[in-house]
């Protein structure tokens, strides 16, 4: 019934101008409406927003104060404008190396971030510019370590995909190798009787490694309090997930772990689904699975242009049509949540945050050679020496 209504206001648009046809597809995609009452808002979902897999679906409403509603629109365009940010830096060739942005994404680190506690642990593979500023970086700090300067979040010896902030640990280079760690760290809240989770991410790419499969088998023995969460942009690199996995429901590839598919690009589900696996898990019942149904607008890294395994026309209608902060910004104006010139105004705010930001990390120096040494061991542990290039390049620790 909710599908044929909205499919029925797409129609009723298809006569008038563009941008009414634009907004009630966003309409469609939501299913339901919202109402505002004080200083709460209570939004709904459809009923394609989640599908369960060996548990019931999360409520298909949530109530956030205003202050919440609004918060999560500005931090999305914050992510946003990061990447853009990033993305111009590279073509600038100020950035150099491996560089994987999440522009398309933002949903999955500002709904998570929401449903969460800076208690809890966040784990995730290398688009991880988004969650490191979620969980409490400064745009400043990832901007000077996405060009490799000293005062980076890792000092600038990092990058792109090894950038950490409280209680979130990177940022993972190796397909898939976050996932174990993710479990490991779960098991250590779960020794010290905290009443925390870890959040492991990862994308549809590396859902075939046998060590995510290894990691969902010791969590479930355990009942360990860690969410797998599988980012599904839909292409794995170059390859779409029906030609490298024979099953593309990945919340149901945990088999003896509960699942729940999420669309990824609905900030206000992610929030939902998140804050449901998370009191799930916190009370003792073991590992949840999340497919965050989502979609990149760029390439795999900035060295991939994106469009030779996939067209144009479907990067563009995912623009138009599913959108995460265009169609949030649909539902707070509904809600009466907010203003059109407030949004802009939030809209001008974040370019203004993240233009100064970067003007500063350019003016920062990359670190000196000698540091270099640094941070390798921790102060005290050190081995005798570090080999260089060179046998000239050896390097002596606890040498006066």
């Amino acid at each position: 019934m909710l599908r044929s209504a909205a499919f029925s206001a797409i129609r009723r648009a298809s006569a008038r101008p563009n941008v009414a046809a634009k907004n009630a597809v966003y309409q469609a995609a939501r299913g339901m409406a919202s109402a505002a009452s004080g200083d709460s808002v209570t939004f709904e979902f459809c009923d394609k927003t989640f599908e369960g897999y060996n548990i019931d679906i999360p409520s298909r409403s949530i109530t956030l104060t205003k202050e919440e509603a609004i918060s999560m629109y500005r931090e999305m365009q914050m992510v946003r404008r990061l990447e853009m940010a990033a993305d111009s830096s590279y073509k600038h060739k100020l950035i150099r190396g491996f560089c994987h942005l999440c522009t398309g994404q933002e949903a999955v680190p500002v709904g998570l971030e929401g449903a969460i506690v800076k208690e809890d642990a966040v784990i995730t593979a290398y688009r991880c510019h988004g969650f490191t500023y979620m969980r409490g970086a400064a745009p400043f700090g990832i901007l000077a370590e996405l060009m490799g300067r000293k005062e980076g979040v890792s000092k600038g010896k990092g990058g792109s995909m090894h950038m950490y902030a409280p209680n979130f640990y990177g940022g993972n280079g190796i397909v898939g190798a976050q996932v174990p760690l993710g479990a490991g760290i779960a098991f250590a809240q779960k020794y010290n009787n905290e009443k925390t989770c870890t959040f492991a991410l990862y994308g549809d790419g590396a859902a075939n490694q046998g060590q995510v499969f290894e990691a969902y088998n010791m969590a479930k023995l355990w009942d360990l309090p860690v969410i797998f969460v599988c980012e599904n942009n839909k292409y794995g690199m170059g390859t779409a997930a029906g030609r490298a996995a024979a099953n593309t429901d990945y919340y149901t590839r945990g088999q003896y772990i509960p699942g729940l598919r999420v669309n990824g690009m609905d900030v206000l589900a992610v929030r939902q689904a998140a804050a449901y696996a998370r009191e799930y898990a916190i009370n003792g019942n073991g590992p949840m699975v999340l497919e965050m149904k989502t979609y990149r607008y760029g390439g795999h890294s900035m060295s991939d242009p994106g469009t030779t395994y996939r067209t144009r026309e479907e990067i563009q209608h995912m623009r138009s049509t599913s959108d995460p902060i265009t169609g949030y910004k649909h539902r707070l104006l509904e809600a009466g949540v907010i203003s059109e010139e407030d949004l802009k105004a939030i809209d001008k705010e974040a370019k203004k945050i993240i233009d100064e930001a970067l003007a500063k990390a350019k003016a920062v120096p990359e670190p000196d050679a000698h540091e270099l040494w640094d941070d390798v061991y921790v102060k005290g542990t050190e081995v005798p020496y570090l080999r260089g290039r060179v046998p000239e390049e050896t390097h002596y620790y606890n040498v006066d």
